[in-house]
């Protein structure tokens, strides 16, 4: 599986502990950033995450920031890009299993490293269910290209 990392200062550390951890597991890791704790605006890691997936260049993304909530609204300003904002299990699995979240969105400065990576292992490690959930989902694509519902 191909994982892709970006993060703003305020999740700088988890980001970097989350790509120690993926790969210890073997994973390839794409790490768009940022690479210190220096102040730097969280839209940018956002879009260059969800870009990254919408190319095809990573099969999931994991996006962190303070407390993850404006790095997912940025992802998720992206047509195609689903990222969820998760602070515990049942919501990465429910994300991956029902929503087919395609970005994992973490706060740094909110969810503690052992909690973040049972996070990011569930996220990663759940299939989509598809069935009604793929109708579902395929109403929010006709909401991204502007069609009624």
């Amino acid at each position: 599986m191909r994982v892709v990392l970006g993060s703003d200062h305020g999740g700088y550390k988890l980001k970097e502990a989350i790509r120690t951890h993926l790969e210890a597991q073997g994973l390839e890791v794409q790490d768009l950033g940022t690479h210190s704790t220096d102040s730097v605006d969280y839209p940018a890691y956002g879009f260059a995450v969800g870009t990254a997936i919408i190319k095809g260049e990573a099969d999931l993304g994991i996006a962190i920031c303070g407390t993850g909530q404006g790095i997912s609204m940025a992802a998720n300003k992206i047509r195609g890009v689903r990222a969820a904002l998760c602070t515990e299990t049942f919501s990465a699995r429910m994300a991956r299993e029902h929503n087919n979240a395609n970005i994992l969105a973490l706060g740094g400065r909110v969810t503690g490293v052992g909690l973040a990576l049972d996070i990011v292992d569930i996220f990663l490690k759940t299939e989509f269910a598809g069935g009604r959930h793929a109708r579902r989902v395929n109403l929010i694509s006709d909401i991204e290209r502007g069609e009624e519902i």
